[in-house]
């Protein structure tokens, strides 16, 4: 067992609330799936790192991605905040670093922090404040 897989009570807790489904291929062990989900976001390391124990990355990844755009996740976090009778706490540990010089950055450059999924895509457009900046000195 690794030191981010489920325990006996959590795992109890949790499956009752998966997605069920009935017909077609039976799915893989929802559990070993978890425990590689929770591996990788704990972990902090790229899906490509799961170990083979948790089974394909591929699985892990497209059942992590499906399960958060179904509300599996708050579901599950609604349910284990339950089973402790409240007694639970979470502690959100990010960090953001910044370069040395970033500091110094000229005025009227505007710095926005986004947790949205779309947040790591380009910008489409570049805001006129912006541009003044970079040509003033």
């Amino acid at each position: 067992m690794s030191r981010y897989d489920l325990t006996d009570f959590e795992w109890r807790v949790i499956e009752p609330l998966l997605p069920n489904k009935p017909r077609g291929v039976p799915r893989v062990d929802d559990r070993r799936v978890l425990n590689g989900i929770f591996w990788v976001l704990r972990s902090g390391a790229p899906w490509r790192d799961l170990p083979e124990r948790y089974g394909p990355r591929t699985t892990c990844y497209n059942r992590f991605v499906r399960w958060r755009k179904a509300g599996v996740w708050d579901r599950m976090m609604d349910a284990i905040t339950a089973a402790h009778d409240g007694d639970i706490q979470m502690i959100d540990s990010t960090s953001i670093r910044a370069h040395q010089q970033a500091a110094t950055a000229k005025r009227g450059i505007e710095i926005i922090v986004s947790v949205a999924p779309e947040a790591g895509s380009r910008p489409k457009s570049t805001r006129s404040s912006m541009r003044k900046a970079s040509r003033s000195g």
